[in-house]
């Protein structure tokens, strides 16, 4: 009997990645753009359902592959009501949830409804893993200063779990019993906690260190003032602190490439800037120690940024006094949603369902 057969599916805000794998071997994958003409047709996204599984049926054909040869189909997992790590199998209530009620708007919200369609029609199940809404923080880590609001939990939950999986994995060490500290480093720049198997704290990219493309933590009382100052609309405002701050507003790129190339040409700027965002990386990975009572086995950088050695260094030479600093750098979110159904498949871990509240 062959290696299971699993179609991975991710949608983003402007493509849609689709991927077979054989196993954890990857058979093929690609990454079909949608322009943003072609989205306008869509007052909301849930509504380029239709579209989306057509481009990913016409990319199988391409590829060779027919869903009659599939065995899971897994999807990353959207805004749905808050849910714990790992797998959930798709069901209505959850499509429901993701059409009618998201919690946020966000294009991964359409692939549970995608791959659940798939599914039926060839009798088999489909899967999201590691979802936007893994909740699982400890009630003392979700109390601010204000009553009424909480710290949210959502921070790159499927590349950091996937990291911390790995991590024990390679060292032969169990999930549930090491303490570990992953930092994302990507457009966004998000610290979350893992100890006892689940994830207890997590600092998100709006509280947390700035980054390529965020603002992060900012003082309050400046923000408020920026919001009533009629200089700004709510949107333009937002989109400052999420798409156009951090590296970008300084320097008017998220391409770290070519901050570090400014920094080799002598930009005193660009050097105290970047090292700014390493030291604010590394006071949040210092941050969310206590949580563990600073017993940390290891701290763990991953994304896009984990493939800076300049960056990486800056915070390995403020925080590694904390534990041990281990590198698994890149987005790996399309062999986590694989390796997640996988685990599912091979009776390794049991799909939990998403189901009503009384």
């Amino acid at each position: 009997m062959g290696e299971k057969k699993i179609l991975v599916i991710n949608p983003g805000s402007t493509s849609t990645k689709v991927a077979v794998y054989e196993g954890e071997h990857e058979k093929w994958t690609e990454s079909i753009s949608h322009s943003l003409e072609e989205l306008k047709k869509f007052s909301k996204i849930f509504d380029q359902l239709e579209m989306r599984k057509s481009l990913i049926l016409s990319c199988m054909e391409k590829h060779g592959d027919a869903l009659k040869d599939l065995d899971a189909i897994v999807s990353r997992g959207g805004c749905m009501p808050p849910v714990s790590a790992g797998a959930y199998e798709v069901n209505d209530y959850m499509v429901e949830c993701l059409r009618e009620r998201p919690v946020d708007q966000h294009a991964a919200n359409v692939g549970a409804g995608i791959a659940l369609q798939l599914a039926r029609e060839v009798g088999i199940k489909a899967y999201t893993y590691d979802a936007l809404t893994v909740d699982e923080m400890l009630p003392v880590n979700q109390i601010t200063g204000l009553k009424g609001i909480r710290r949210p939990a959502r921070g790159h939950n499927l590349n950091t779990r996937a990291a911390a999986l790995k991590l024990c994995r390679d060292k032969g060490l169990s999930y549930p019993d090491t303490t570990i500290i992953v930092a994302h480093l990507g457009g966004g720049i998000t610290t979350n906690l893992h100890q006892g198997g689940k994830m207890i704290d997590v600092i998100m990219d709006e509280e947390g260190a700035f980054s390529p493309e965020r603002a992060g933590g900012m003082p309050v009382y400046a923000i408020v003032n920026a919001a009533y100052s009629g200089e700004y609309t709510k949107e333009e405002l937002m989109r400052r602190l999420q798409r156009a701050g951090g590296m970008i507003s300084y320097f008017g790129t998220a391409d770290m490439r070519e901050v570090d190339a400014m920094i080799e040409a002598g930009n005193e700027e660009a050097k105290l800037v970047f090292e700014a965002m390493a030291l604010a990386t590394a006071k949040n990975i210092a941050k969310i120690a206590p949580s563990a009572y600073g017993k940390i086995d290891y701290i763990v950088l991953t994304g896009g940024l984990a493939y800076s050695k300049r960056f990486t260094d800056m915070v390995r030479e403020r925080v590694g006094f904390l534990a041990p600093i281990e590198l698994i750098p890149g987005e790996n979110e399309m062999i986590a949603l694989a390796q997640g159904a996988l685990r599912v498949l091979n009776g390794e871990e049991e799909a939990k369902l998403l189901m009503p509240t009384a």
